[in-house]
């Protein structure tokens, strides 16, 4: 593989898990809904304070699940924060990349079918 095919390879994930709308929305929704988070003992002294951390766990649920899934069977239901939040940033990642090639793929159709003129 050629440095060439590798930057193109490298700039075409990015552009599908970053740079579409669709992409950019969902990872706007997930950034958000961490800063909450993060904010939210700052401004809440309770019991329940930690559960602010459901929702962003949420929104990446259907990849989020097979991270709690690791973090169950290796650290028995105490995983640490740091692999529960990277779980999250990582689980957004992978589906930003989904939601962008969905989202390329439909619009590849939608402009395939704009070219076609009555006369083909």
């Amino acid at each position: 593989m050629t440095k060439t095919t590798l930057t193109t390879r490298i700039r075409t994930l990015t552009r599908l898990t970053v740079t579409n709308r669709v992409s950019a929305v969902y990872l706007a929704l997930i950034g958000g809904a961490m800063a909450v988070a993060a904010a939210g003992p700052l401004f809440t002294t309770g019991p329940d304070a930690s559960l602010i951390w459901v929702w962003p766990a949420l929104f990446t649920f259907p990849a989020f699940g097979f991270v709690a899934w690791l973090g169950e069977a290796g650290w028995g239901g105490e995983a640490p924060v740091w692999f529960l939040v990277g779980g999250i940033v990582l689980s957004a990642l992978v589906q930003s990349l989904a939601l962008g090639t969905v989202w390329q793929t439909l619009r590849g159709r939608r402009d395939q079918h704009a070219r076609l003129t009555p006369a083909n």
